[in-house]
C-alpha cells in the first residue's frame, strides 16, 4: 500500500522526536546546571575592600524593616563597621502610596546603629531586583562610587550577581549569613523561586 502524499515519513517523524528530546535533555541540563550554580554561589562571600555596599530591597512592614530586609541591612553594617566598604546604598520603592520606601526604612534602621547619615545612600524608585541595580548605579555614578559589594540573601546572590555584571557593576558578592530564610519550610519555595527567575533571566537576557 502506498503512503499518501500528505502523510509525514516515518523517517522524519524520528528525526523530530529525536529533536525534541534533545531538546528536552538540555533544558533539563541547564536547569539542573543553574540549580547547582545557584547553591554553590550562596556560599560564596567575598570580603574585598570596595567603595560601598549595595543592598538589594525587601518588603519593609510600616516603619519596619520585614526580617528579611533586617538581616541584608545588618550585614551592611556590619561590612560599614568592619570597614570593608566607605558608603551604603540603600535601594528599593514602595508598594503603597502611604509607606516609607523599603530603602527610607532601611536607612533609619541603619542611622538607629550608628551609621554615619552622609555615608548612607538611597535610591525610592525601584520595584524589582533589576531596577535595584539600575538606580543603584545611577546614584553610585553621582558620587563617584566605583567598587561594590552586593548584599542579599544567599540564594538570591547568583541572580543578583548576574544582573549586576549586566549593568557592567565592578561587583563581588557579600550575602548575609542570617538569612531570614533558615528553615526548610522556608527556604525551598525560595530556592525554587529563585531558581525559576534565574533561567527566566538567563534565558531572555539576549533578547533585553
Amino acid at each position: 500500500m502506498k503512503m499518501s502524499e500528505g502523510m509525514p515519513r516515518p523517517k522524519r517523524r524520528m528525526s523530530l522526536f529525536k529533536m525534541c528530546l534533545l531538546l528536552f535533555a538540555i533544558g533539563v541540563l541547564f536547569v539542573a546546571y543553574s540549580a547547582l550554580s545557584i547553591l554553590s554561589f550562596s556560599q560564596k562571600n567575598e570580603l574585598v575592600k570596595s567603595d560601598a555596599a549595595i543592598v538589594l530591597g525587601a518588603a519593609a512592614w510600616g516603619t519596619k524593616p520585614s526580617p528579611v530586609l533586617k538581616e541584608r541591612v545588618n550585614h551592611a553594617i556590619w561590612l560599614y563597621k568592619k570597614g570593608y566598604v566607605d558608603k551604603v546604598i540603600f535601594t528599593g520603592g514602595k508598594a503603597d502610596e502611604h509607606d516609607f520606601t523599603e530603602s527610607e526604612v532601611s536607612k533609619m534602621y541603619a542611622l538607629k546603629n550608628q551609621v554615619k547619615e552622609e555615608d548612607i545612600l538611597i535610591e525610592r524608585d525601584s520595584r524589582i531586583t533589576e531596577q535595584n541595580f539600575k538606580y543603584a548605579k545611577e546614584v553610585a555614578e553621582k558620587h563617584g562610587l566605583k567598587t561594590f559589594l552586593i548584599v542579599s540573601d544567599p540564594l538570591h546572590m547568583k541572580r543578583a550577581m548576574t544582573m549586576a555584571q549586566h549593568y557592567n557593576l565592578n561587583a563581588h558578592s557579600s550575602p548575609t549569613n542570617t538569612s531570614a530564610y533558615q528553615s526548610l519550610h522556608s527556604e525551598t519555595p525560595f530556592f525554587f523561586r529563585e531558581l525559576l527567575l534565574y533561567v527566566g533571566y538567563v534565558v531572555l537576557s539576549p533578547f533585553r
